[in-house]
């Protein structure tokens, strides 16, 4: 069966292909694994990037770290050496371990401006991880240097953090939550 497959379509990607769903898709999106030596998936699983870096070319991508005891949203920068990088004590954690990228889509997503880690009314963010204590984390996007850079919110962090720079950035006022 599996060399029927390699004949008529080319050898199967190197990652999981998401399922495209036929009812509303989870509070977290559907997601594409990825690891620090896996192959980045084409555009035709990421769709188009939500942001791009400072020089205004590269494509930053919305993602999710597992770390060893919490979750946290961060920036996938695939031109970058390492690319997951999250925001996290103080620093720009380039991170090492299991990531999953959360393709944009704007048929059933939306960013939507906010301050001081408030949830938009009426409103239902997308799930992005938790910390250690339970607290949830939501996708957000500030802008730093003239970049959107993807990031975390929630209502304990009173902002959105994003990591740039080799810094983690905490913007309070005029950022997204997606």
């Amino acid at each position: 069966m599996e060399d029927d497959y390699k004949n008529e379509k080319g050898p199967p990607p190197p990652y999981p292909i998401p399922m495209i769903p036929t009812h509303r898709p989870p509070p977290s999106g559907i997601r594409i694994p990825l690891q620090i030596n896996s192959t980045f998936p084409d555009l035709t699983y990421t769709k188009a990037p939500p942001s791009y870096d400072a020089d205004g070319v590269s494509p930053v991508f919305i993602g999710s770290a597992i770390l060893e005891r919490s979750v946290h949203p961060c920036k996938i920068a695939p031109h970058l050496p390492i690319p997951c990088r999250v925001p996290y004590g103080n620093t720009e954690l380039e991170h090492k371990g299991r990531y999953d990228l959360l393709p944009f889509d704007p048929e059933t997503m939306e960013w939507v401006r906010t301050s001081l880690g408030r949830i938009p009314h009426d409103r239902e963010p997308v799930a992005g991880g938790y910390e250690e204590n339970g607290e949830k984390l939501y996708h957000a996007m500030g802008r730093v240097g003239g970049a959107w850079v993807p990031g975390k919110t929630g209502e304990h962090l009173g902002g959105c953090n994003v990591a740039f720079g080799n810094g983690e950035h905490i913007i309070t006022k005029g950022y997204e939550i997606l």
